[in-house]
């Protein structure tokens, strides 16, 4: 029978001594998270106080945005502490805390994007029935589905995780995640292998076969349809896809990252592309939709020049 102490905390290796440019680091992390306050927060403004956003894409993309605002919150601050701090250790506690808001961050997220897939379907292939279909009621049974199934899923991650007897303490990322935990275990981890396989299959494959299918079905009336629908369809769809693929490249890195070994790639790649989908995507998508779609664009311009 493998040896085993109660870990009462977790050291994250994969930080390295940066000497003074650690405050340099800080600004930048610092800067980007303030952006992405600054971004999320003003979209959700923007489509909260205007009536003429409240329609189902509006409220599907600020579930999106608030759901960014959610992930690098569990994520920033924490490593804000890190960069500063000498010793890198995290509490058993929190750690798990961590990777509950990171998993359910990015559960939610593809929810989210299937869930704004489905809508642009609807909204594209049965535009007279569209209204009837995507009613207020529906968008919040949704939303709710969105948001409660994935916290749900992960609560029951965390309770198989939280249990395992250690025979280790180290993880070698910036920030905790589950899989390197149950890699520390002594004991048989079957069970959480499976309920992590069935997880990945409900929350990623699921979510992405979603999108499949209506892209496939979209693409079909556009083919067929007229110029005004090709348009419609370029200018709703072209931000969704671009985000869709940002996030799914991340994750990929990520779930490959964590699983296989990557003691070929340099250090500071692998930090990066570990941060890459909790970083990148809040960032992207307030940039992307606010560019790309008119109401929101023309009434972001509205509020700052009337600010000035």
């Amino acid at each position: 029978m493998a040896n085993f102490t109660r870990v009462s905390y977790f050291t994250l290796t994969a930080y390295f001594d940066t000497g003074r440019l650690k405050y340099l680091y800080f600004i930048i992390i610092m800067s980007l998270y303030v952006l992405i306050i600054f971004s999320n927060v003003l979209l959700i403004v923007v489509i909260c106080v205007n009536k003429s956003l409240h329609e189902p894409m509006y409220m599907f993309l600020c579930s999106l945005f608030v759901n960014d605002l959610y992930g690098s919150t569990g994520l920033f601050p924490f490593l804000l502490v890190q960069i500063l701090s000498d010793i890198h250790t995290v509490s058993v506690p929190f750690c798990f805390l961590q990777v509950f808001c990171l998993y359910t961050y990015g559960s939610v997220e593809f929810l989210n994007l299937a869930v704004m897939s489905y809508d642009r379907y609807l909204s594209i292939c049965y535009p007279l029935q569209y209204n009837t279909r995507m009613t207020f009621t529906q968008v919040a049974k949704l939303l709710a589905i969105t948001w409660l199934y994935p916290f749900a899923e992960v609560a029951v991650k965390i309770s198989l995780s939280a249990p395992l007897h250690l025979c280790g303490n180290t993880i070698n990322k910036v920030y905790c995640d589950n899989y390197p935990i149950v890699k520390l275990a002594c004991f048989d981890t079957t069970v959480n292998n499976i309920y992590g396989i069935v997880y990945t299959v409900i929350i990623i494959i699921g979510p992405l076969s979603l999108i499949l299918y209506t892209y496939i079905k979209i693409l079909k009336v556009c083919f067929s349809g007229s110029k005004q629908t090709r348009q419609k369809a370029v200018s709703t769809c072209t931000p969704h896809l671009a985000s869709l693929l940002n996030f799914s490249f991340g994750t990929f890195f990520e779930i490959i990252q964590s699983r296989f070994n990557m003691s070929s790639v340099p250090n500071m790649l692998r930090i990066f592309l570990s941060l890459y989908c909790v970083t990148c995507q809040p960032l992207f998508n307030p940039v992307l939709y606010g560019l790309k779609l008119s109401k929101i664009r023309s009434l972001c311009q509205s509020i700052m020049v009337n600010k000035m």
